[in-house]
């Protein structure tokens, strides 16, 4: 049986995000649900954004990082526009968000409610726009060469028929220094060929899922050599035709960052030391950059080169004190297992 081709891919999704699906509740499985619990202090800026916008959200994730005010944002996939107009209170009025998406119905509703979150922010003019495109191509979407401070994405690049494409083109647009924030579903094996063109399994996150490994493999291939877990969990499908369908898959959503700066393959050990000084807004007392580095705010981690730039060349310099440079090499660095799952006590570990 033949492939199906991009277009008719992306034709599935339009058709069952913008027509199949009314609100979330109509998803048969709880891949494109949110998993991953929005952090307390946003649950009053979620309260500000309009019922219909998140009774039609989808999403498997929280990527919102922190230290966003006044940069700009772009949201691939943005849908209704919740995430967006949750970025839009955290950028504040200095700062901007653009959305992403492909699907008329979707951008209607997003649309329609502009100028009421710009009223419940207390915005004089508002800061975020949407525009109608494809997150593989947002050259023909006006998105130029190094223009973009994060780029976030919540439960889309799976949908995507090109991912090859749409990092690519996300680390177009990044400036020099920016950051990627996104959630995804991905799978622990690849996806046969006709679970990828089952319509609902595409449509509800799973049939367009990465493996793990691949995606490791794509982003090498980009020159992203060294990226980052924030946070993951298993995703219990709860729909047992589904279930039957996918076999012994293994599906987790998980919320990756990555930085448009230069990294070695491997975690090098140069004998750095970094200190967080606890001046990020909202966390005063430690800074997570990934599932394995949590810094307490004035005390000192051993951390290897790649982490030591991710801290202090990107837009969270400012708030990181680094001791130590590269001018001399102690081999690899001691990559022990996360200490929080495992007891161990070795401060910094990169695998």
């Amino acid at each position: 049986m033949p492939q199906i081709t991009e277009l008719e891919t992306l034709e599935a999704v339009q058709n069952y995000y913008g027509k199949v699906l009314q609100t979330n509740k109509d998803l048969k499985t709880s891949a494109c649900c949110s998993v991953e619990s929005l952090p307390s202090a946003y649950l009053p800026l979620i309260s500000k954004i309009h019922p219909v916008v998140k009774d039609k959200f989808y999403g498997c994730g929280s990527p919102f990082p922190q230290a966003l005010t006044g940069r700009k944002i772009l949201d691939l996939g943005c849908g209704s526009g919740r995430d967006v107009y949750l970025l839009s209170q955290l950028v504040g009025e200095s700062g901007s968000v653009v959305g992403i998406d492909m699907t008329t119905e979707q951008l209607d509703v997003a649309n329609t409610y502009l100028e009421y979150h710009k009223e419940q922010f207390g915005y004089k003019k508002s800061n975020v726009s949407f525009i109608k495109g494809y997150i593989e191509n947002l050259k023909s979407c006006g998105i130029e060469d190094n223009s973009i401070d994060l780029v976030v994405s919540n439960c889309v690049t799976n949908l995507s028929p090109n991912k090859k494409s749409v990092f690519s083109e996300i680390f177009r647009v990044l400036k020099p220094g920016g950051e990627l924030y996104f959630s995804d579903v991905f799978s622990d094996q690849r996806i046969p060929e006709e679970l990828k063109e089952d319509p609902i399994l595409l449509g509800e996150c799973l049939g367009g899922s990465l493996y793990t490994e691949d995606f490791r493999r794509l982003l090498t291939q980009l020159g992203i050599n060294d990226f980052r877990v924030v946070s993951q969990s298993k995703i219990n499908l709860l729909n047992p035709e589904i279930e039957k369908k996918v076999g012994n898959i293994n599906f987790y959503s998980i919320t990756f960052r990555a930085f448009k700066i230069p990294l070695e393959d491997r975690c090098e050990d140069y004998g750095q030391v970094a200190y967080y000084k606890g001046t990020i807004d909202g966390a005063p007392h430690s800074f997570t950059l990934d599932d394995h580095h949590i810094f307490f705010t004035g005390k000192p981690m051993l951390v290897c080169g790649n982490t030591a730039d991710m801290v202090s060349t990107t837009h969270y310099k400012d708030h990181f004190q680094i001791i130590g440079d590269k001018s001399k090499h102690f081999g690899l660095f001691d990559c022990g297992p996360n200490p929080v799952a495992s007891g161990d006590q070795t401060p910094g570990a990169c695998c």
